[in-house]
């Protein structure tokens, strides 16, 4: 016998007394939950991640702020060689008029110091800070050229190591080599040694109406200062040794290699050459002033 009893209302309540809600698909209650629980879970490794950090940094700071800490004393690390130095190697001094070169095997040490003997030593002797009255004998031809003998506010005269009666002489606004025989050519050969106007530790030379030798052209004049860093440059010269005892080589501070020498009896700037020649044109003697 079929059944015959009527469907149930769709808006008939359940058995426990309330309706279901129809509006709402089914299964959704079930959704949000599991959204809640992975939302809470992603919360948690958030919050884990995060104080995990925290501490790695605590600890990098605390190793910062203790020198004593040792590295690679939280546990092992990376294995560190030290790399090996590169020893410079040593440039030839390029302000030194003849060039170095290497002793080669079988060199006698004989020989390489007759070599070293023949070239102007690069040490530059500063003048004394003394100060001598004019005319002082500190400055005899007996003197070293190369102790500095000399004091900032001395006066001097020039003298000549192969031509010993001949003097450094401004004559027509030029410096010449010229004997002495007159008041006037004394005067003319007395030149007031100050601290170089370029370099402190060489040599500047002024004459008693206050102009400066300087180099023009490569030739050695009587000229006034004009304050530039040029004239500076040209009226400074700086005291080498010379192979002559007692007497100085004058090498320029703006053309290294270039000693002061004379030739045809003219003061010029000349560049070095290995000769007995030039060794003796450029040796001169600071005696006292003549004047």
């Amino acid at each position: 016998m079929p059944d015959s009893s009527p469907p149930p209302s769709p808006n008939s309540p359940w058995e426990n007394g309330w309706t279901p809600d129809s509006s709402r698909a089914p299964g959704t209650r079930r959704l949000y939950l599991a959204g809640a629980l992975a939302v809470t879970t992603i919360a948690a490794c958030v919050t884990a991640i995060v104080v995990t950090d925290k501490q790695t940094d605590d600890t990098s700071r605390t190793k910062r702020a203790d020198p004593s800490a040792l590295p690679g004393a939280d546990g092992p690390g990376l294995l560190s060689f030290a790399s090996p130095s590169k020893q410079g190697t040593p440039t030839p001094d390029e302000r030194t008029p003849s060039s170095a070169s290497a002793k080669a095997p079988g060199t006698t040490t004989s020989a390489t110091t007759a070599e070293q003997s023949k070239k102007p030593s690069a040490k530059t002797p500063s003048p004394s800070k003394s100060t001598s009255s004019h005319g002082s004998s500190s400055g005899s031809s007996g003197s070293s050229g190369s102790s500095g003998s000399s004091s900032s506010t001395a006066w001097k005269s020039i003298r000549s190591v192969n031509y010993p009666d001949r003097y450094w002489q401004v004559n027509g606004g030029l410096v010449k080599l010229n004997p002495v025989n007159s008041t006037a050519a004394r005067r003319a050969a007395t030149f007031k040694l100050v601290k170089g106007l370029a370099k402190s530790s060489c040599y500047s030379f002024a004459t008693a109406d206050g102009t400066y030798l300087r180099h023009r052209n490569f030739i050695l004049r009587a000229e006034r200062n004009d304050g530039s860093a040029l004239f500076k440059q040209d009226a400074t010269f700086c005291p080498r040794p010379s192979s002559t005892s007692g007497a100085v080589m004058l090498e320029s501070v703006n053309y290294p290699g270039r000693f002061l020498r004379h030739q045809n009896f003219q003061l010029k700037l000349d560049r070095y050459q290995n000769s007995s020649q030039y060794r003796s044109d450029s040796a001169f003697r600071l005696v006292a002033g003549l004047n």
